[in-house]
């Protein structure tokens, strides 16, 4: 039997036994909505922007660890994609993109709508590639979905011409995958485990530094089980957060240009750095000459790549996280170092996390509320001071999911990827937090959440600046705050030096806003009608809630280490 490549296309989502699919339609992608129109079995969500759709897939995939999927037509809709693309890739996150495509013999010959998305993408996927031959559509697409989600997961990307697609050919789906050069590391290589294993037994001050990997992998409980047999402190890079449960007693903190006092000083101080799915990118080393530099570096990584690329180590084991530590589980001991714990826990009570308490309306009273008012639920931020914020003092446990965008930064990832995750988990609480200015990046998504009943509960930290490039320009640039003010006007002072008492109003009034999408919400200005307004939020079963919490411009996140200084030349206070 044969069927058309829309056909073979509609069946491969089936095959793969994808519920969503996110989707936007175009004149190159026509014919499968067409397609997609006949069946049942896939739900299409529409979404109101190519770029919200994306990160609505990846929230989607980070909240589930399936494959996000996605479709699009070509040209404007493709490019669209770039930007959730790269999100998703620096984030190892899993999802097959399909664009449309101009029929074959019109690709290169500047088309209408045609981009080569291919060349475009490239640099920032797994695998990109155009189907050419209709013979090759189902192997193509079963190697995309193997592809994105083993090894170090991420995305991959095929273009799909419109007469590739439109002609008949083989029903086969292949129930197998054989990919000549891709072969994800699989096992763990026990001599270097063994020798892993021996540093840790001989270190007098050890530390695990657990990073993304540990939550891609699902391996929380197996990094607790670690943690609680070697009894050995812990810190988290911001993607780790939740590795192992906030409360607990080895905890230690994030570490990084945010993070905690006792963290740094810990990585600074260690003579074992036993570091678990991080790539040691910038924000984490610091000056690399001082990053850990009296420690012997275990890294566990399940990509060869990221191993002794901008650290130098002593003992690579390229593995999956959690394949390390179970193996790690047969050969460690109790290691605890009594002198070691008490110098750390010193370093927590001198420059414990905490901002001033007599100020009102703080971002740590916002996220305690937060702790108060949800004991399980997923949380997503978008990308700025609020994200740090949140990472800074958001408790984790079992029950609870942190989503962000950690290795792009993308603003506008908040919203959509909350959607995203509701969708996955719509028994399960969904809270958004977003800046003023990431909020209106993807504000469109509105429209997506009360048309699907969406009732994600959505806290915007409104400071009127796009907070932390201001954070910047008050500690490095002498207050030159340079088109951070989002309530600026044209009759403005050219060298405003912050808010005032003429300052315009802000533009929106989200509140307003909310409710013209036929959502609701709230202003929140007050500290006593904070557990009030998410009581509220709870209550609206059927649409969105925008909490829209009017913070200081002046609030910081302390500590802050500058770029390029070392983890302990942290700014504590201003």
């Amino acid at each position: 039997m044969s069927m058309t490549g829309n056909e073979l296309f509609v069946k491969a989502l089936q095959k793969e036994g994808i519920d969503y699919l996110f989707a936007y339609p175009g004149g190159y992608a026509i014919d499968i909505f067409d397609e997609l129109y006949k069946q049942d079995s896939i739900q299409v969500i529409l979404p109101r922007h190519e770029q919200g759709l994306i990160h609505a897939a990846d929230g989607y995939a980070r909240a589930t660890g399936r494959t996000g999927v996605c479709l699009v037509t070509s040209g404007p809709g493709a490019t669209n994609l770039v930007t959730g693309i790269a999100t998703a890739n620096y984030d190892s996150v899993p999802l097959v993109c399909f664009t449309g495509q101009v029929p074959t013999n019109l690709i290169g010959n500047d088309a209408f709508q045609e981009v080569d998305i291919v060349g475009i993408t490239r640099g920032i996927c797994k695998y990109a590639v155009t189907v050419r031959d209709r013979n090759d559509l189902g192997r193509i697409i079963k190697e995309a979905f193997y592809i994105a989600n083993t090894g170090k997961k991420g995305p991959v990307l095929i273009d799909l011409p419109k007469d590739i697609m439109l002609q008949e050919g083989d029903e086969h789906y292949p129930k197998e995958v054989h990919i000549r050069g891709y072969k994800p590391s699989s096992g763990v290589h026990m001599g270097q485990l063994k020798k892993a294993v021996n540093l840790l037994k001989e270190a007098k001050k050890p530390l695990f530094l657990m990073g993304g990997g540990v939550n891609i992998g699902r391996a929380n409980e197996t990094a607790l089980a670690l943690v609680e047999t070697t009894r050995v402190p812990v810190i988290t890079t911001i993607m780790g957060k939740g590795s192992i449960p906030t409360s607990h007693e080895l905890y230690v903190g994030n570490v990084g240009m945010h993070g905690c006092y006792a963290a740094n000083h810990a990585i600074s101080e260690c003579d074992l750095l036993f570091s678990i799915g991080t790539r040691f990118n910038d924000r984490i080393t610091g000056k690399i000459e001082e990053f850990a530099k009296n420690a012997k570096i275990v890294h566990v990584d399940i990509d060869t790549a990221s191993i002794s690329r901008n650290i130098q180590v002593d003992i690579p084991i390229v593995a999956d996280a959690k394949d390390a530590m179970e193996a790690l589980l047969k050969h460690v001991k109790c290691c605890e170092h009594k002198e070691w714990l008490e110098q750390i826990d010193g370093w927590k009570q001198e420059h414990p996390l905490d901002m001033d308490q007599n100020k009102g309306i703080t971002p740590q009273k916002i996220v305690q509320c937060i702790n108060e008012q949800f004991e399980e639920g997923i949380f997503v931020t978008d990308v700025g001071q609020h994200q740090m914020w949140v990472t800074q003092y958001l408790e984790m446990n079992e029950k609870k999911q942190l989503l962000t965008s950690g290795g792009l930064g993308t603003m506008g990832y908040g919203f959509p990827a909350s959607l995203g995750a509701k969708f996955a988990y719509p028994g399960k609480p969904v809270v958004c937090v977003s800046g003023d200015g990431g909020m209106q990046m993807n504000i469109q998504e509105m429209a997506t959440a009360v048309s699907y009943g969406l009732p994600v509960i959505i806290c915007i930290f409104n400071n009127s600046y796009l907070g932390m490039v201001r954070q910047w320009q008050q500690l490095f640039y002498d207050k030159r705050y340079s088109s951070t003010c989002t309530r600026r006007r044209k009759t403005c002072s050219a060298n405003c030096k912050g808010p005032s008492k003429d300052c315009p109003e802000y533009t929106p009034n989200f509140v307003k806003l909310a409710e013209s999408y036929g959502a609701y919400g709230m202003r929140v200005e007050k500290e006593e009608d904070m557990a009030r307004a998410f009581q509220f939020a709870k209550g609206n079963t059927d649409a969105p809630t925008i909490l829209e919490f009017i913070i200081d411009s002046d609030e910081l996140v302390l500590p802050m280490v500058q770029g390029g200084k070392p983890l302990h030349n942290m700014i504590l206070d201003c």
